[in-house]
C-alpha cells in the first residue's frame, strides 16, 4: 500500500531518485506499506535523513526516509497500514517522504508494487 496520501513530486528512476518521492505536510502520517519488522531507525545515512528500513521477507526492504519523527523502533513488528513515522523534511530541502522498495538488495520501481501489479 501507499506510505502517505501527498502527491508524487519525483518518481524512481535507478539513477537519481531510486525510489518515490512524496509530497506532504510536516506531520503527516508514514504508513507501513506492508506487514514486517523494522530493523532499521536512524539519521547516519546522507541523504536520507531520519529513516526507518522495513523488513518484509527474505527479499524484500522497504525504506522510509526525511522523517520528523520516527513512531517505532529497531526489532518492532509492524502491520500494513500502521503509522510508523511522521513526514518531515529531515536531510532535504522541503517535507517529503521518500519511499524505497529494495529487492534482494537493489532498489527497483516501488509503483509497479504500489499499483499490484508486482509481488
Amino acid at each position: 500500500m501507499r506510505p502517505a496520501e501527498g502527491p508524487t513530486l519525483a518518481r524512481f528512476d535507478g539513477k537519481a531518485n531510486k525510489g518515490l518521492d512524496i509530497g506532504g505536510k510536516a506531520g503527516d502520517p508514514v504508513l507501513a506499506s506492508a506487514d514486517g519488522r523494522v530493523v532499521f531507525v536512524g539519521g547516519q545515512l546522507r541523504g536520507y535523513g531520519n529513516m526507518v528500513i522495513v523488513k518484509h521477507n527474505d527479499t524484500f526492504l522497504t525504506a522510509y526516509a526525511h522523517n520528523q519523527k520516527i513512531l517505532v523502533k529497531e526489532k518492532d513488528a509492524v502491520r500494513q497500514g500502521q503509522q510508523i513515522a511522521e513526514m518531515g523534511r529531515s536531510g532535504t530541502d522541503r517535507v517529503k517522504l521518500h519511499f524505497e522498495v529494495r529487492k534482494q538488495g537493489v532498489a527497483v520501481d516501488p509503483q509497479p508494487y504500489l499499483d499490484g501489479k508486482a509481488r
